[in-house]
């Protein structure tokens, strides 16, 4: 069976489109999980690690207003990030992940809490899990989520890619 991965690269492939990343707790590896899959120049175009609030509101343009009403911890900032990547790249699709990767609370949030923001032609949606694990464990669960949910948008006939 193919990989999760490989997958969505297929998927991208297949449809002409391209997608881009923007990550907090997951510090660069949903960016490793696209490249580290053959071919992957073809769809992935590259990313940003916004782990600082600021950076987030400097290069996404994620609205200050945004982060002082809902944080950085929740789906308005993770729509904001995605939305940021896809107009900074160019790209088909934004992915975005922002959450609480632990040991501690975030902005009274437990560790697990985690969103991830897709953005692409007509969809700007974020997917809100509660994962449980140690801090790696949760890093790389919220990777697998972020692909699972592009991957799921990818299929979804009714999308439009142009």
């Amino acid at each position: 069976m193919t990989d999760l991965p490989t997958r969505v690269h297929l998927l991208l492939r297949a449809s002409g489109a391209t997608v881009a990343t923007a990550e907090s707790l997951t510090g660069g590896r949903l960016a490793t999980a696209f490249t580290d899959t053959p071919g992957a120049s073809e769809t992935y175009r590259g990313g940003v690690v916004t782990y600082a609030t600021e950076l987030k509101t400097a290069m996404l343009d994620v609205d200050e207003s945004l982060v002082e009403e809902h944080g950085v911890v929740s789906p308005e900032c993770a729509k904001a990030m995605a939305s940021g990547v896809r107009a900074l790249t160019g790209t088909t699709f934004g992915v975005a992940t922002t959450g609480v990767a632990g040991p501690s609370d975030q902005e009274g949030k437990p560790p697990g809490t985690v969103f991830v923001g897709i953005a692409g032609p007509g969809l700007v949606e974020a997917v809100a899990l509660e994962l449980r694990g140690k801090r790696q464990q949760i890093q790389d669960a919220t990777v697998r989520e972020a692909l699972t949910a592009l991957e799921d948008v990818l299929r979804r006939e009714e999308t439009p890619l142009r």
